[in-house]
């Protein structure tokens, strides 16, 4: 008997897109365009509770759900790795991603595959054994990542990120001079709606780069790549970022210089505004600030 393991709900499109490539990582447990190839060849896939098949076209308004077999999945594995837990309840938590380490993917060492052994279990009767991250975070970026620990938050969480009620802030440091102190970009990124708000906080001269800026970036959508991809379409593309960076101009010694700084959401079951931080790494120090650092 397939359940539901996933759900989106499609928002308004420009352009209506073949079912195929539009499910292209809407999912957190497959990401590949081949695996939701498969997910769809499988009858995994439904549009509005009616089975979905490559050829059917979104519009938007549609809601689309990814199915499991459960006698089909796979005995989750665990490692014991030294994961920062920011917050926890017996419904969710925030964790601290580090930097080079993959949320989901195919291979052992995951922050995924981490969290049954670093979070409490819940005592919930809805427990799930392996906690859920509810979005993502690029290998080279650190920073906040919310969990959830029950099926009944996983769900109510999914639908706060499809609404757009949780808010995110993310730090950048990006290279050249930025002609905006703030702005707000809006386009389109692989046919979707990308929006990014963003502050300069501070500025420094670089002989290397020509100047150095700390950048506070805020979010309203969540696409692959999304602040990557905005900051070097603007020409100031974020310090060593090795896909988005000037031929030249990458550093390569201390990864990428993005970091998930906070998150702020209502509480699925208390109502209550919650607000994690984590301060900025250290090898942000190299533009001097105070506040908001680690020490």
């Amino acid at each position: 008997m397939a359940v539901i393991k996933e759900s989106h709900l499609v928002p308004k499109l420009e352009a209506p897109q073949r079912l195929s490539d539009y499910v292209v990582g809407i999912f957190q447990s497959i990401t590949s365009k081949k695996g939701m190839r498969k997910a769809i060849d499988k009858r995994l896939v439904n549009i509005n509770d009616k089975t979905g098949y490559t050829s059917n076209y979104i519009n938007g308004g549609e809601t689309i759900t990814l199915l499991e077999e459960e006698y089909q999945k796979p005995k989750p594995l665990s490692v014991d790795l030294d994961i920062e837990i920011l917050y926890q309840d017996e419904h969710l938590a925030v964790v601290n991603k580090p930097a080079g380490l993959l949320v989901h993917g195919n291979q052992k060492v995951t922050l995924a595959n981490a969290l049954p052994l670093t979070l409490e279990r819940s005592k919930e009767v809805d427990f799930v054994t392996t906690p859920d991250p509810i979005h993502r975070l690029d290998y080279p970026t650190s920073g906040v990542l919310l969990v959830g620990k029950t099926r009944t938050t996983i769900t109510a969480l999914n639908k706060l990120f499809e609404e757009r009620k949780v808010d995110k802030v993310y730090y950048a440091i990006t290279i050249g001079k930025m002609k905006k102190k703030s702005d707000k970009i809006e386009n389109t990124i692989k046919g979707k709606k990308a929006i990014t708000q963003y502050e300069v906080e501070k500025t420094i001269d670089s002989d290397k780069y020509g100047a150095l800026n700390l950048v506070k970036l805020m979010p309203v959508t969540g696409r692959r790549h999304q602040l990557r991809v905005h900051m070097s379409e603007l020409g100031n593309p974020i310090l060593g970022d090795k896909s988005y960076g000037t031929e030249g101009k990458i550093s390569r010694g201390k990864g990428l210089y993005l970091h998930a700084y906070s998150i702020a959401f209502e509480h699925p079951k208390t109502g209550n505004r919650l607000l994690v931080t984590k301060p900025r790494p250290k090898k942000f120090h190299i533009i001097p600030v105070e506040g908001n650092e680690e020490e």
